[in-house]
């Protein structure tokens, strides 16, 4: 009869999920460096090596910040030396920041049909304007047809029919007072151009 063969132990990283073999090719290999340190210092014997002469450097670092204050009682330079703080920023999945979205309304002008226009008005909610009540404005000023639609970027724009690409920046200001005019931007010829 053959042997049973005995499932193989694999230790998996308690910050990346992979292997731990595996961690150096994963999203973010210096936060997983702790963890293998203290768990698996057999698979990665140069991680153990850094991290002692890297002991050495934060002691001999901590004995230098430690000072005497002067005859007068102030601290050293050393002691007043602030700690930076370090921005928090959003991570996602594979390692890659996210950014966060600028506060701007992007207008630009799509013709189709060789003579019919299309003006597409991006960004107004993030001023906190209702797209609905942007729209309707914007057809009755206009006398126009304007509508809410998805983009190609899966977020909502209003598409209003004609070329008011100029007229529309007066209206916005005016209408909507928290937008100001140096965040709405024109697309010309592939290239963003600020308005005014």
């Amino acid at each position: 009869m053959a042997e049973k063969l005995e499932p193989a132990k694999v230790l998996y990283c308690g910050v990346c999920s992979l292997p731990a073999e595996y961690c150096e090719f994963g999203p973010d290999f210096a936060r997983c460096k702790p963890w293998l340190i203290e768990n698996a210092p057999d698979l990665y014997p140069d991680l153990l090596k850094e991290a002692n002469e890297k002991g050495v450097d934060n002691v001999s670092d901590k004995l230098q910040s430690v000072g005497i204050s002067g005859a007068d009682g102030a601290p050293s330079s050393s002691q007043t030396g602030g700690t930076s703080k370090k921005e928090e920023v959003k991570r996602l999945p594979g390692g890659k920041v996210k950014k966060k979205e600028r506060l701007e309304v992007i207008i630009e002008k799509v013709v189709r049909n060789k003579r019919k226009c299309i003006t597409i008005v991006k960004g107004l909610e993030l001023f906190g304007i209702k797209l609905s009540d942007a729209s309707k404005k914007l057809g009755k000023k206009f006398a126009t047809g304007a509508s809410v639609v998805k983009g190609p970027t899966e977020k909502e724009q209003i598409d209003v029919q004609g070329d008011i690409i100029y007229d529309i920046v007066e209206f916005i200001t005016d209408t909507w007072p928290d937008v100001p005019e140096r965040s709405i931007f024109f697309i010309e010829d592939g290239k963003k151009v600020q308005a005014g």
